[in-house]
């Protein structure tokens, strides 16, 4: 604890943003470079180094946040990025995407703003490979045991870099033309550039991990050859079957999901299209769904210069403050939060029938009407209470030439067969079937992930690649050092 009053005598301070006006032009991450590493010591030092830190309990990764924060106070960039790797592997990826459970754990944030934990995580991360204190690792001999990882996702690549790192020899097969999964062309660049994750592949590469792209496997390879092939195979596919939406006109033309519309709109980044077939430009788009994938295609529609752009949440606009009887600290609250995505359209006044920024809450999809061509030109809502009921007198309707579905996913995509071809087990709710070692009906077949939890967050993610890596090991070797921060039935904090 480097100081011991720094958390009563400065403030929280976060890396600033750069002026929307100028950052809706260009598809370059949000934040102003070079802004963090001034204020990052001072930020570190209000960490209390509390008794009990439940901010590792409210990351399942486990980070060592006192002590990497303790750390980057003295400006040991060194040990705190050892620290850092010691339980993430992708702390670079993590500081900008997930949306920080252990700040809302962190002691000081039961009366005060929390420390600013993602920004010390994303600075440490960053200082590291500039420093270059992330060099390969690869494994001093090698075990001649042989592990499929099917998805190249946080959880595919996580398990891949920790079973490589243990002797195994790996070969990742990703279903795309480029290895990242979401992150790769879900997640926009504004909100995480692709140099970072290109530069972990490349460590991975140098470390040993085999990378097959376009290969989908059920498909382009049959699931029962594969395992064949390999020692043990790990299925992290992730949930990417998209929920629907049953409403009338839900057939017209311009209405897409979510993971529809955003891979071409990273494509063109990627330079291998001059413009989205389905860009934004200049039409009114509706974005139903309140969640982060509905609001990075806010930012994307945005940056494409629709004409309007409105996202529609079904909830009631939650308030500032954490309500304690529900939402008790250290659980992570249901607050108003203004991403960068709902600053920018707020302040460029995108969406002018919105309740907030871009958003229209308590708000449920009747229908959807086109015109004679089938295009789709308006959508029809109702303003709905707590229970999702409609409220009376309350509908109106919003002029929509784009229309995006944003409501989340339900489990894994089956279409490519390899579920079925290897009998795989599956939950109720759609997700694969697993046992206390992560372990499928199918004999050396693991899941890990999205595709067994259901839908999560990248740290969930990274922490079930971490924790499948270990049992795998296991099954390989009898015995495993590799650590295991989550069991298959672990979840997060709740009241």
């Amino acid at each position: 604890m480097a100081d011991p009053k720094g958390f009563m005598t400065t403030p929280r301070q976060d890396w600033p943003r750069r002026p929307v006006g100028e950052r809706v032009r260009d598809w370059d991450e949000v934040y102003v470079p070079g802004k963090l590493l001034p204020i990052i010591s001072k930020q570190a030092d209000r960490c209390m180094d509390c008794g009990i830190p439940f901010c590792h309990d409210a990351c399942p990764l486990g980070n060592l946040i006192p002590e990497w924060n303790d750390l980057v106070s003295r400006e040991d960039w060194r040990a705190a990025a050892d620290r850092l790797h010691a339980t993430n592997n992708f702390p670079e990826f993590t500081g900008r995407l997930c949306p920080a459970p252990c700040e809302s754990g962190c002691v000081l944030a039961i009366n005060q703003p929390a420390v600013t934990i993602k920004n010390v995580e994303v600075a440490i991360a960053d200082r590291a490979w500039e420093l270059g204190f992330a060099p390969p690792r690869p494994p001093e001999r090698l075990s001649g045991r042989t592990v499929a990882v099917i998805g190249s996702g946080p959880t595919g690549l996580a398990a891949a870099q920790q079973l490589t790192r243990a002797g195994h020899t790996v070969a990742v097969y990703e279903k795309d033309d480029r290895i990242g999964g979401l992150m790769r062309y879900g997640i926009p660049a504004f909100k995480m550039e692709k140099h970072h994750l290109e530069q972990r592949i490349e460590q991975m590469r140098a470390e040993g991990t085999k990378f097959r792209t376009s290969t989908a496997i059920g498909r382009d390879i049959g699931a029962v050859e594969l395992r064949a092939r390999y020692d043990a195979v790990v299925i992290a596919t992730g949930a990417t079957a998209w929920r629907e939406l049953d409403v009338p006109g839900r057939e017209l033309a311009g209405v897409h999901q979510a993971m529809e519309y955003l891979p071409p709109a990273n494509r063109v980044c990627e330079g291998d299209l001059e413009v989205s077939p389905l860009s934004a430009a200049g039409k009114h788009v509706v974005i139903i769904g309140g969640g982060d994938t509905g609001a990075d295609c806010l930012g994307t529609a945005v940056r494409e210069g629709a004409a309007s752009v409105t996202q529609l949440d079904i909830y009631a606009q939650p308030g500032a403050e954490r309500d304690e009887d529900t939402d008790p600290w250290p659980t992570y609250p249901k607050i108003y939060r203004l991403s960068a995505a709902h600053e920018e359209a707020g302040e460029l006044g995108s969406a002018p029938a919105a309740d907030a920024d871009a958003r229209l809450f308590a708000a449920s999809t009747l229908r959807l009407t086109g015109d004679a061509d089938g295009q789709v030109r308006r959508l029809h809502l109702v303003e709905v209470d707590a229970s999702r009921r409609p409220v009376a007198d309350s509908g109106r309707t919003l002029p929509a030439d784009l229309v995006l579905l944003a409501l989340g996913f339900s489990g894994p995509d089956r279409g490519d067969g390899l579920i079925e071809q290897l009998g795989l087990e599956l939950e109720p709710r759609g997700t694969i079937a697993r046992d206390a070692g992560f372990a499928t009906n199918a004999p050396g077949v693991f899941a890990a992930g999205d595709a067994a939890r259901g839908q999560s967050l990248i740290v969930w993610a990274i922490a079930e690649g971490r924790a499948v890596a270990a049992a795998v090991d296991r099954h390989l070797t009898g015995s495993s050092r590799l650590p295991a921060p989550i069991g298959p039935y672990d979840r997060p904090m709740t009241v």
